[in-house]
């Protein structure tokens, strides 16, 4: 297999399971050094170890919070000696209609994925500018085209995602810095097979190729997107969607 990220160093939040551990595996895989932010600190330890690798390390990161962002970035430069791609991957859902919905839970979305993902764009961006070059790439949602029912928090913050993929993009450009979006659409976790057996069903209809997406797919996005292969391309958004709401 061609190593498409040999000799790089990429920071993926969220990334103790799901898509974030994917993109991890992945990356690994294509010879890079990762290191893995979550909120859950013995569970990035864990993922960390679960890729059976010394190129691999797990730090407890709460998204939010600035400065445990940069923390993050500076392990990847002390522990590997640079930073050359960021996946801001760190997500959480709070599903419910406006009529029911907090207040608390639209500002924990909104702040987790928009503040969350602003964090570690720009303090990525602020690193990567000195050495001119990196790639960031940032995990939306096809709810932030087109809006889900019950997910006004989570399709406004996706959608914010995007906006400010494109505005960081323009920014960083000359710096030798892209900034690309992912929009996965349905993709098989535990989370998506515990929806109810009609939701599920609802989902499916919806899609010209009739099957779920699974986690490394999405991954492979992230990988083009991080390697050189995408090297002319900024602010864009790929679409992971098996053709859903295209």
């Amino acid at each position: 297999m061609t190593e498409l990220l040999n000799d790089k160093t990429a920071v993926i939040t969220g990334g103790a399971q799901g898509l974030g551990l994917a993109i991890a595996r992945l990356f690994l895989e294509h010879g890079a050094r990762v290191v893995l932010g979550d909120l859950n600190s013995d569970a990035a330890r864990a993922a960390a170890e679960e890729l059976g690798s010394d190129r691999a390390r797990g730090v407890r990161c709460d998204v939010v919070d600035a400065a445990q962002v940069q923390s993050l970035i500076d392990t990847a430069t002390t522990e590997f000696g640079s930073l050359d791609v960021f996946v801001n991957n760190a997500g959480i859902t709070r599903d419910a209609t406006m009529r029911t919905m907090t207040e608390e839970d639209f500002d924990l979305v909104i702040s987790v994925h928009l503040k969350g993902t602003w964090n570690g764009t720009r303090l990525a961006a602020a690193k990567m500018r000195e050495q001119k070059s990196g790639a960031i790439v940032n995990i939306s949602s096809l709810s932030g085209k087109v809006g889900m029912v019950g997910q006004t928090n989570y399709s406004a913050a996706k959608a914010g995602i995007v906006g400010m993929t494109k505005a960081a993009a323009k920014e960083m450009a000359h710096h030798g810095v892209r900034v690309n979006a992912i929009q996965p659409g349905l993709i098989r976790s535990a989370m998506t097979e515990a929806m109810p057996q009609k939701a599920w069903d609802q989902k499916m209809a919806e899609i010209p190729m009739q099957r779920a997406g699974e986690p490394h797919e999405v991954a492979g996005a992230a990988l083009f997107y991080a390697s050189s292969l995408s090297s002319y391309m900024t602010g864009t958004v790929a679409e992971v969607t098996g053709g859903r709401f295209m």
